[in-house]
Parts: structure tokens; sequence; C-alpha cells
């Protein structure tokens, strides 16, 4: 069903907002859209338009699914057009985005909207309300260009205004907004948000690799890397389950200050890797994938690339030691994407990682260059990544490449095949937060953890602790393999084995993570055969049924038969109180941090609480029959 707007343009309560456009130049018209979607409260969801330039410019809403709308508005002359709806502030707990500098309170409305373009963010917000259920989850479909979005408390009236901001154009993209007041988990909303983004997207598919354990040597080693050095990391990763190594910055200099001043010229520091070719073998015969780091955007000004770029720079980031560079010039673009291919093309890597993507998204870029071929940087920068994956695809196939928060635009997806947590070293419950954000709207791709790393006297217990906290991602290890105690091993080995046997359903299985506002203190990942539960604080765990959200008997796999739950206890206290709606007979083990059994005995559940000891960093595996 399609709704025409309402001929009155009436506006909401005025909600005061520094530095609106009241005063625009040139036309404003405002038009009221009906969107036939109900809040809980009852009231109806209306949406507030405003043109600013042009009256040129029609809106229509489809209702879409039971308590989804689709708003899109279309132009036949350049105009700016805002969105606002509202929502009663009514039980609300947490504002989500994948925005990761974000609290998950509630913003105040003056808060200043963000801008999300395809080198920042992805434009998705959702004010979550009590037992995690969504009060409204709200998305754009533009992906690339950028958009302006903005959210928060009204102090006026009590409500949670939300609020699009994008410049249309006859020839471009209209402003399409997803949304949902449906009332379902917040992750069930956005599981449909990046279902929607994904119709239309050819996406290559990931290698195996990147879905499972990974070695980095950039806490462990930052740049004091050399092929001996990396050789010897890989052999001893291969042993605990790792398939694949990640050289970070280094490789390209021999300065070891940090800074990105050797960056451009892409040559490997000769003393270091004399034959790149045969160190990429070496790891190979070992069992591993090989990655190189790039940090794509920069030139520094310590290399020979410098004088021949200075000219065709965004901006100069002299903290840096660097400038970034221009992708709206073809020169750029070739000497970037040559540069990049012969990791691949001529030493045999299996993947690069693609860093600080997110320095092109520049606020107010300068003129576009003489010689550029494209008006725009986010549209530099989609040719730039495209060609180049285009380019590693026709050597390797199933190359892998890694993005990084905030890069998480779906605009982004055909040219990724994993996305990393951003730096976050030694804090493992920001480096859960930052994989269940990247979870959550990463469609097809791999989502990997910020490299885990740890004191040198950290206990086995908290060695595990650390890598629970990524259980819902692929975890990249960064601490020197050879320094580390047996008993730190036998917890590293422990947990990579259940992120390998378990790689289906954390990665792949329907997510549910609780209390956003929390900081999700228990995340539970399931599939129709299994559930894995972590928990991050003194919290009891319910003994659930039935099948995840979205699955059908379509899948093949139908009741009955055992069941597993794994119960991951990363909280200090030990004792896991189990709920369960009705008694039950079933097999528990539990293991410690290094995977020894503890016990393995037959428990006879009650309706209610059952308390099963389960130490920190242990593990609990109960096989129900059903």
């Amino acid at each position: 069903m399609t709704t025409a707007p309402d001929t009155a343009a009436e506006q909401p309560v005025p909600a005061w907002r520094p530095n609106t456009a009241g005063d625009a130049p040139g036309s404003v018209v405002h038009r009221r859209l009906r969107t036939e979607l109900h809040h809980p409260t009852g009231a109806p969801l209306v949406v507030h338009l405003t043109g600013l330039g042009s009256a040129r410019w029609e809106p229509t809403v489809t209702r879409i699914a039971d308590g989804v709308a689709l708003v899109e508005v279309t132009a036949t002359d350049t105009v700016t057009v805002r969105a606002e709806w509202r929502v009663p502030c009514v039980g609300a707990t947490a504002y989500w985005t994948p925005n990761t500098d974000a609290s998950r309170w509630l913003p105040p409305s003056w808060t200043s909207p963000r801008t999300v373009s395809l080198a920042l963010g992805a434009p998705v917000a959702s004010l979550v309300g009590s037992h995690d259920r969504a009060v409204c989850t709200a998305a754009a479909g533009e992906t690339t260009a950028p958009v302006r979005v903005g959210a928060g408390v009204v102090e006026e009236s009590g409500e949670f205004a939300f609020t699009v901001e994008q410049e249309l154009a006859p020839d471009g993209p209209p402003l399409r907004l997803r949304i949902d007041v449906s009332g379902r988990h917040f992750a069930a909303t956005l599981r449909d948000v990046t279902a929607w983004w994904a119709e239309g997207t050819d996406h290559p598919g990931v290698a195996p690799a990147a879905r499972m354990p990974a070695y980095s040597t950039w806490y462990s080693l930052h740049q004091n890397v050399d092929a001996a050095a990396v050789e010897r990391q890989a052999s001893l990763a291969a042993a605990i389950g790792c398939e694949s190594v990640i050289v970070d910055d280094g490789w390209q200099t021999a300065d070891r200050t940090r800074g990105y001043g050797h960056c451009g010229d892409w040559e490997p520091n000769p003393e270091a890797f004399p034959d790149p070719a045969a160190h990429v073998a070496e790891v190979h015969r070992l069992g591993l994938a090989h990655l190189l780091w790039y940090a794509l955007p920069f030139i520094g000004r310590r290399n020979e690339a410098w004088d021949r770029f200075k000219g065709l720079t965004l901006r100069e980031e002299p903290h840096l030691d660097a400038a970034v560079l221009d992708p709206r010039h073809p020169d750029v673009r070739a000497h970037l994407i040559d540069r990049v291919s012969r990791a691949v093309e001529e030493w045999g890597t299996d993947g690069v990682k693609l860093d600080f993507i997110d320095r092109f998204a520049v606020a107010d870029p300068p003129p576009a260059p003489p010689g550029a071929d494209h008006a725009t940087v986010h549209d530099g920068v989609r040719r730039l990544l495209a060609d180049l994956d285009a380019r590693l695809r026709r050597t390797r196939p199933d190359v892998i490449v890694e993005h990084r928060q905030p890069y998480v635009s779906p605009g982004l997806w055909p040219y990724a095949t994993m996305v990393r947590a951003t730096d976050c070293p030694l804090s493992p419950a920001e480096n859960r937060q930052r994989t269940v954000d990247c979870r959550l709207v990463a469609g097809p791709l791999a989502v990997h953890a910020d490299m885990i790393m740890w004191n040198a006297a950290e206990t086995p217990e908290a060695v595990a602790v650390h890598l629970v906290n990524a259980l819902f991602s692929v975890p990249q290890i960064s601490v020197d393999l050879g320094a580390q105690t047996p008993d730190q091993l036998a917890a590293l080995g422990f947990w990579l084995g259940v992120f390998r046997r378990y790689a289906d359903v954390l990665q792949l299985g329907a997510l549910e993570p609780a209390r956003p506002d929390l900081g999700y203190p228990l995340i539970r990942a399931r599939d129709h055969r299994t559930t894995v539960v972590a928990r991050y604080a003194p919290l009891p765990v319910a003994l659930t049924d039935g099948d995840p959200p979205g699955r059908d008997e379509a899948d093949g796999v139908h009741e009955g038969g055992p069941r597993t739950l794994l119960v991951a206890n990363a909280d200090a206290d030990p004792v896991v109180p189990l709920v369960a709606d009705r008694p039950e007979r079933a097999l528990a083990r539990v293991q410690d941090c290094r995977g020894e059994i503890l016990s393995e005995t037959v428990l006879d559940l009650v309706a209610g609480v059952n308390p099963v000891t389960v130490p920190t960093g242990g593990l609990l595996t109960l096989t129900r029959e059903h």
C-alpha cells in the first residue's frame, strides 16, 4: 500500500537545535507524510519532510511488513530534503548506532547529526526499549554519498526524534528510509536492515581462512618485523589453530619510530624482507594464509612518491608525517592499485589489510584537482576500491581483504572479505562491544576482533576471558607465542578450538546480544542444534527452546534429537544459574579455562533456577534430549 502526503504541513512541537536551516535561502517546503504505522502507545507515526531550495520533489510511503514502512522521496530539481519523525520516549533504554565513539545513552535532540558516507559509518540507528525490543529502528538506503543522520530526546515534548537529511538531484538516487516499529528484538530488526541493503548486491564470498583464527604482528611486534620473526610466530600460530598471519606496519620501512612518513612507495624493507615471495612461500608451507598491511590513503613525506603526489591530496596530517591522497585523480588510483596488487601478483600473498580508509572522509574537501575524473571523493573511493578488487581477483579469485571500523558502510561490502573492530588494546569489554556492533551491520562479511593481547604476567583465566569477549567474532591473536607459559598456551589453544569447532553458529547463527545500554553483558547465538551463550556478568542463563529467528522447516532441520547449549563464563562469579521452564534431564560437562574436564554428569533440571558451577574462563556444555 502506498500513501500520498498530506497537503497540510502541520509541524511537530518545535525543538531547539543550534544552527538550524530555518533561514536558508530559496524556497522551504514542508510536507506531512502519514505512514500507516503506529507506536506502541497507539499513536500514528507521521514523517515531516522539509525541502530546502526547491518544491519539485514528491514523497511516497509503502508498508512492506507488519510495523515496517519504506519512505521514498524523488526530486526533479536539486533540493536538500530533511525527514523527521518522532516516537514517544516510553521505556527507552539505549540508542544504538554503529558509531565507534558513541555511548548507548539517549542523546538530546540538539546533538549534532553525524555525517555518514561510503568511507565512514553506516546510516542506521535503533532506539531500544525494555527486553531489548526496538522502539524504532531506522535506516537510509543511500550508502555512498554523504547522509546526515541525527536523533535525540526532544525536551519540549518527551519524544525521541529521528532525522535524516540528503541532497537530491534529478539524475541521482532518491531518499529512501526504512522505518521499523514492529517491536521485535533490536538485533532482528537490524538483520532485516542488512538484508534490505543487500538487495541487488553481489558479494564474491568469504574465503574459508577469513573465518578462522588469525595471528597479527601488530601488538606483538609493532614495526619490529622481519621475515624470520614473522615465520617463527607463524609456525607457533599454526600449531594452536590459526589459519592466517597478518603482517602489519613495518614491512615497508627500516624506521621504527612509528608514524606514516614512509608510506606511499610500498617497497619492502630489503634488510627485513629481502625476498618477499620466498617469505610468503614459507608461511604457506607452514599452512597459513598471508596478508600484508597497507595504509591505503597515506602518502608520507619521507618517500619518493611524496614529490610526485604532494599536489594531489585531500589534506595534510602533520602529526602523522603524511597526507591523504585524493582518489578523484586517476593517477592516484593507478599508483595505489599497482602498489597494492604487487603483494598478490608478484609475492603470492593471499590478501591485504587496507587500513585508514576512513581518512578519505574529509568534511570539506578541496576542489577536484586538474585531471580528476570524479567530482566527489566518495565516487573516487568507490572507483579505487572497485578497480583494486577487480585487479586482485584476476590473480586470486578468493582474495582476502580486511576493512576496519568505522568504515562499515554496506556500499563497501563488495570490496571486502572481513571487517575488524577498531583498535582497543587490552580492553576486552570494548572488544566485545565493538565486535557485536560490527556483527549487527556486517552483512556477508566475516567480523574480526581487534588483535587480542595480554600482559606477560596474566593468568590463564584472564587470557580465556579476553578470548571469550571476542567469542562471536574471529579472533586475531597478537602476543609473542614463544614467550607464553604452558598454562597460557593451554587456555589459548582450548578456546581457539572452541572458535573453530563452533564457527558456524558463532559467526553465522542468529545473534541476540542483550542490554546494549550495559555493554552486552549476555550474548546468545543459535541455530537449530546449538546455542552458545557468553556471560560477562553474574546473570542467569535461560534454557530457551524453539528455532532461532528467521528460520523454518525449509532449512531441512526438524525438531527432535539432542541439542547442545554452551555457556562460556567470563564473569568472576563461578555460579551460573540455569533457568528452565520445565523439568528435564541433560548431560553436563564442565571444563576449566585450559579445557580440562572438571566434571561430567547427568543433571536432573527442575523448573526454575538450577545453579551450576563453571569457573571463570571455563565452559559448560549441556546436551539436552528433545
